[in-house]
């Protein structure tokens, strides 16, 4: 399995079917997540579709997922 780079235009994930929380308003505030066909997961702003996508592994979003489900980061937000 060849991995993406990290940090590479919006084309070279080309195809991806993006997804955003239903928690996300209108005015641009969310960001968007897509499995690509190799199982690597690609993020980005959704304020920039075309701008760069950060590319993830499973397990080390598997991994961020589970700090924010236990609350890891809502530091972030006070």
């Amino acid at each position: 399995m060849q991995r993406m780079e990290t940090g590479v235009s919006a084309e070279a994930a080309e195809g991806a079917l993006w997804c955003k929380s239903r928690r996300s308003g209108g005015n641009g505030n969310c960001v968007e997540v897509a499995r690509l066909p190799d199982g690597q997961v690609a993020i980005r702003n959704s304020r920039f579709p075309e701008g760069p996508v950060l590319v993830y592994t499973r397990e080390e979003i598997a991994a961020f997922f589970g700090g924010v489900k236990d609350g890891e980061f809502d530091f972030t937000l006070s």
